[in-house]
């Protein structure tokens, strides 16, 4: 995508975004709703054209047949046919395809193995997922598209779900994925794009966007003397919170404050250091920032 605006009627969905999906890549693609990622992916798959602005796949149109030889999709909202067991639905999408997967395979992936001969306008939604998640690798493809893949699913099927993406990966394929799972969005992602109100806010690795603006956090009881005044005025201080006595401070350096608290003999117990994770810097983007981060 390249300098692309989109427009629906006087709302704008997306605006001027310019982004590029590397070969081998996972990328997460997150923002609250009404951010833009829905539409973003849409315009890639050549469902909907850009009001300004060039998208291409694989180098070229995305509406080409050629290209969609090589992908696989997994949107919400999106229907089987009627009238065919699960197993029927799988074998039928893998006609569309010159080299496709194994049905066993398939149905391995998706968990849906006992269930291959239920009619699959039958299965719950969170079955209905997993076999859309068949369909859309069934042609092994070189990018996998996943809309909110795991709306639905069990905590099972969701551990599942991730373990299969993360052989995906791990293949050397391409994943393109929205999620309201930031954890499991940290744990399979390389790149975290963060969209908010039809922009690009943020472009990095998930460690160096935790690292800005979810930072680490050390927290301590404080002793009845201690003075807070004089705490915030500390390098590497970003924000202090308090509950009671117990003080739990934001910091990009949390070795150097550490070291600076017990050299200086603060008044401080049970000290403890955690990590901020993509939740917390995902809540800070998107509400509190106004510019970008690359």
């Amino acid at each position: 995508m390249k300098d692309v605006t989109k427009q629906f009627g006087q709302k704008t969905a997306v605006r001027d975004v310019t982004m590029k999906i590397a070969k081998g890549s996972a990328v997460a693609l997150l923002g609250p709703n009404g951010a833009g990622k829905t539409t973003s992916i849409a315009m890639m798959l050549g469902l909907i054209r850009p009001t300004r602005g060039v998208v291409t796949l694989f180098g070229g149109d995305p509406l080409a047949s050629e290209q969609h030889a090589h992908i696989g999709v997994m949107l919400q909202g999106v229907s089987v046919p009627d009238r065919l067991t699960v197993v029927e639905t799988i074998q039928l999408f893998r006609g569309f395809y010159k080299k496709p997967l194994a049905i066993d395979r398939l149905l391995t992936a998706a968990g849906l193995e006992e269930d291959a001969r239920v009619m699959a306008n039958r299965l719950s939604g969170g079955k209905m997922r997993r076999l859309q998640f068949a369909l859309a690798l069934a042609g092994n493809p070189e990018v996998l598209f996943l809309d909110e893949p795991t709306v639905g699913m069990d905590v099972t099927a969701r551990r599942h779900f991730w373990d299969e993406l993360r052989r995906f990966i791990a293949s050397g394929k391409t994943l393109l994925l929205t999620t309201h799972d930031l954890q499991e969005a940290d744990l399979v992602a390389d790149r975290v794009i963060v969209m908010n109100k039809g922009r690009i806010i943020a472009d990095a690795a998930p460690e160096s966007i935790k690292m800005q603006f979810a930072g680490r956090q050390i927290s301590f009881v404080a002793g009845v003397h201690l003075d807070l005044q004089k705490l915030t005025k500390l390098p590497d201080v970003i924000e202090i919170k308090t509950a009671g006595r117990q003080v739990t401070i934001r910091t990009n350096n949390s070795d150097g404050l550490l070291r600076t608290l017990i050299m200086e003999q603060w008044e401080i117990s049970d000290i403890q250091v955690t990590g901020g994770g993509l939740e917390e810097a995902f809540m800070r983007l998107t509400t509190e920032t106004e510019g970008t981060f690359v």
